[in-house]
């Protein structure tokens, strides 16, 4: 089997995180995939709990039994993505492990802890953001282990949605980008410092 390993931090999880993972399996790439939220070490402006953002990809996935989402990263040290990657191969060590990677990630694999053991050890899946020109990207560190997808992405920016929440935005215009259930579940533990609750749906 093909497991794709989907990190990030999920701050929070939205429809184009579901929609690359359900490409990536619809085309062939992978069998499943399994989303590994960055833990609190991870230093990054405004990031959520991440058993708040755990959650949040638990409901985003329920309905799917080829997403999964795992914990591995939540306890409280700093994690390397080739332990991460390392973990899951040691978890399913007769199936071949992908890392899927977007192009802004690959513009920096090579300042990664042990980046050459992720690259000879592990397939990258690359899924492609904005205009990067991958050829360019890889010309210095390709291998056989690097698979260009032909998965289409739109450019949706979590911290937009999070300044959408903190404006108390319309359901209507957060359910453009996150699932029904995900919004819901914000309303209800009042994330991202909104001060009034969103508004019900419909308006």
């Amino acid at each position: 089997m093909k497991i794709g390993i989907f990190g990030g931090s999920f701050n929070p999880p939205h429809k184009m995180h579901k929609k690359i993972a359900l490409d990536l399996i619809h085309d062939g790439y992978v069998d499943e995939v399994i989303y590994v939220p960055t833990g609190n070490k991870y230093n990054k402006k405004d990031l959520l709990d991440v058993e708040e953002r755990l959650a949040m990809l638990k409901i985003m996935t329920h309905d799917n039994g080829q997403l999964k989402v795992s914990a591995y990263e939540v306890k409280n040290v700093l994690t390397y993505t080739y332990q991460t990657l390392d973990y899951f191969k040691s978890i399913y060590p007769n199936d071949d492990i992908y890392f899927i990677c977007g192009t802004d990630n690959l513009r920096e694999i090579t300042t990664w802890k042990n980046y050459a053991y992720i690259l000879n050890n592990y397939k990258i899946l690359v899924i492609q953001r904005d205009n990067d020109d991958i050829e360019d990207l890889i010309k210095n560190i390709y291998n056989d282990n690097i698979i260009i997808t032909k998965i289409s992405t739109r450019k949706v920016s979590s911290t937009k949605i999070r300044d959408a929440l903190r404006r108390n935005a319309s359901y209507s215009t957060l359910s453009k980008y996150l699932e029904a259930e995900v919004i819901d579940y914000i309303k209800k533990r009042n994330l991202y410092f909104a001060k009034e609750k969103i508004n019900e749906r419909g308006n």
